[in-house]
């Protein structure tokens, strides 16, 4: 078995042929699995996330169930910023809440430095047990700049993110700080999960498909640049850096110009179409829709089978050295999180077609 550094997944974030394609899913532990709320049981997100023996239980369940090629870290965008002090809390079917949204500039004093060792050492705890039992590289996470924006002054999810759009256009001292203090919180958080032992970071930035092009290229772009770079300048460029976000189909390519080794996409835009807006060494991640995993599985394998023929496009037919059953350049995933109503039969049988999907045919063998 290759480690966990030399692994498909890797190799396939690095653009680099595998035999397969690899798999996980996003919010892969969670409330899908049985065990996941037995072991849970009444704790909220955030108290269960202070335990490490437990963040790793839960990080490690779909691992044994699923056989995926990759383990999320069990966490929370907004631990950070719950570690600094801010008065929040992650309501169950609602998401994450801020008792005192921000609205002006001098609500930017309550973001201080982010200390990762002394305000959260759970999470860097709960890494270096990961370390000891898990055999497949760990995904360590952050939340973008903007969609972590957007719950700060909003006070909680939002479908028009009117509040937001309202001061980043009318309040540029307020805005651009905002994101500056974000962005270097967000730094200092996935670099204390990569020296922690983490394989690979995906930021998520999963509110940006609300923002138009200007917008996005204007108001936010060059913050999350600013993670890319730091990161590439401090861990160098073998470690993967994925980049996602929900209803980004007019903005990829600007997604994809922030530095991201991988661009994981949701399920509104084929991958062939995708792959044009990268560059010839990005990845893609995606892209199953998650509510086609509450239908049939003849439906389910109809479905991947698509993404894979897609995906396949991107694969390297002109390098002769390289076997037509080879791939490269794609992580198979859903277009966002499980959906908590999905069956985990469902899942482990499309991890099983994935991995025995046959890449030298255009059929699909439910």
């Amino acid at each position: 078995m290759d480690s966990p550094d030399n692994s498909r997944f890797i190799k396939a974030c690095l653009n680099q042929p595998v035999d397969r394609t690899p798999v996980w899913f996003m919010r892969q532990a969670g409330r899908s699995l049985p065990e996941y709320r037995l072991a849970r049981g009444t704790l909220s997100i955030l108290e269960t996330v202070k335990n490490p023996e437990l963040a790793a239980e839960l990080t490690l369940q779909p691992v044994k169930r699923y056989d995926v090629d990759a383990a999320v870290l069990f966490s929370d965008i907004m631990v950070p910023l719950k570690a600094i002090g801010l008065e929040l809390d992650i309501l169950p079917n609602v998401g994450p809440v801020i008792e005192k949204p921000f609205a002006k500039v001098s609500d930017l004093d309550r973001i201080r430095k982010y200390e990762p060792e002394e305000d959260a050492p759970y999470v860097q705890e709960t890494i270096a047990l990961l370390k000891k039992d898990c055999r497949v590289p760990i995904i360590g996470f952050a939340g973008a700049p903007f969609t972590i924006a957007s719950y700060l002054v909003e006070g909680k999810p939002s479908r028009n993110f009117i509040k937001t759009k309202t001061l980043m256009h009318t309040l540029p001292e307020f805005w651009s700080p905002l994101m500056d203090k974000l962005s270097d919180l967000i730094i200092a958080s996935l670099s204390a999960q990569i020296t922690a032992g983490v394989h690979a970071i995906q930021l998520f930035d999963s509110w940006a498909g609300s923002l138009s092009r200007y917008d996005y290229q204007e108001y936010v772009w060059p913050f999350s640049k600013k993670i890319f770079d730091a990161l590439t300048k401090n861990f160098g460029t073998s470690l993967p850096k994925i980049h996602f976000g929900v209803g980004t189909s007019a903005i990829l390519d600007l997604m994809a110009s922030t530095g991201p080794d991988v661009l994981s996409v949701d399920w509104r835009i084929p991958l062939d179409k995708v792959s044009p807006l990268l560059s010839e060494n990005q990845a893609i991640q995606g892209n199953l829709d998650p509510a086609i995993c509450l239908t049939s599985f003849d439906t389910v394998a109809r479905e991947a089978g698509r993404i894979l023929r897609d995906a396949k496009r991107r694969s390297a037919p002109h390098e002769k050295s390289v076997s037509p059953s080879f791939h490269r350049g794609h992580i198979f995933n859903l277009g966002h999180g499980v959906l908590p109503e999905t069956d985990p039969d469902t899942l482990t049988r499309l991890v099983d077609f994935v991995r025995n999907y046959d890449s030298t045919s255009d059929d699909v063998q439910p």
